[in-house]
């Protein structure tokens, strides 16, 4: 059973900076990527950013490119995102989701099969 739980949300002001963390099982990570999709009150879900653990490519969202980084360690089974200069406009919940790889990345929140219960994340002016 795919399970996929997020951690490190929270409020903090804006410039701030939160680490979010997603710990993966009853997958081979090898073989997934591993994206975060945040949706805001009254918005459509939207992708962040995403990693192919096998080959560690990456692929950001433009609004977020240059203040998040994606990142996972295939020994913890886990992907972090690492938010700097957060702004009130990253306000939303954020979700960890996972797809089989097939080469190509896809930003589509329908792509992805295994969705975490996702995590809060308050950003103050």
């Amino acid at each position: 059973q795919v399970q996929l739980v997020e951690s490190g949300g929270g409020s903090v002001q804006a410039g701030g900076s939160l680490r979010l963390s997603c710990a993966a099982s009853g997958l081979t990570l090898a073989n997934y990527a591993l994206g975060w999709f945040r949706q805001a009150p009254g918005k459509e879900r939207e992708f962040v950013a995403v990693i192919n653990l096998r080959g560690g490519n990456t692929y950001y969202a433009r609004s977020i490119q240059g203040r998040f980084t994606i990142s996972s360690d295939n020994t913890e089974n886990a992907v972090y995102l690492k938010m700097n200069g957060l702004g009130p406009e990253d306000t939303a919940v954020y979700y960890c989701a996972a797809a089989y790889y097939k080469g190509y990345f896809d930003s589509t929140p329908a792509r992805y099969p295994y969705w975490g219960q996702g995590t809060q994340v308050t950003v103050s002016s």
